[in-house]
């Protein structure tokens, strides 16, 4: 691989604890599309690992429940006709996939008074409404 793929600050995925398969990609090729191994999958154990903080790892573990088989987290990429290429984007995808995982949540919505402007508003443009609807019926014509 081409260096380290950080997920936030100074936590990057750790080689060591990614495993790769490889298969024949049905995507664009040449004369050796139907020789060559080009799609690439890497798989990285999340319940296993010690590279990730504690707390990150429970947030990705809840997070990512349904993308997981036993614990581990699977990556694939096909698009492009080079092996080195697919590994790269999978390697790029998975730790763009734990930064989500692992961001904290965002901080709750307090409930506020309605501003008095937006309420004076509404009830200027219903009143508006009102009046359009009234003169539309038939009973001034005739």
């Amino acid at each position: 691989m081409s260096g380290p793929y950080f997920i936030r600050g100074s936590v990057a995925l750790p080689e060591s604890e990614l495993s790769w398969r490889f298969s024949r990609s049905s995507g664009p090729g040449g004369q050796h599309v139907n020789t060559s191994d080009s799609r690439a999958e890497v798989l990285f154990d999340l319940a296993s690992t010690e590279a990730l903080p504690q707390v990150w790892k429970e947030r990705a573990l809840e997070r990512l429940s349904g993308r997981l088989t036993g614990g581990v987290l699977s990556v694939r990429s096909g698009e492009h006709r080079s092996q080195w290429r697919n590994r790269e984007a999978a390697c790029v995808r998975m730790a763009a996939l734990l930064a989500e995982a692992t961001a904290p949540p965002p901080p709750q919505r307090r409930a506020r008074k309605t501003p008095r402007g937006l309420v004076e508003r509404r009830l200027r443009n219903k009143k508006r409404r009102a009046d359009i609807k009234r003169g539309r019926s038939g009973r001034d014509w005739g």
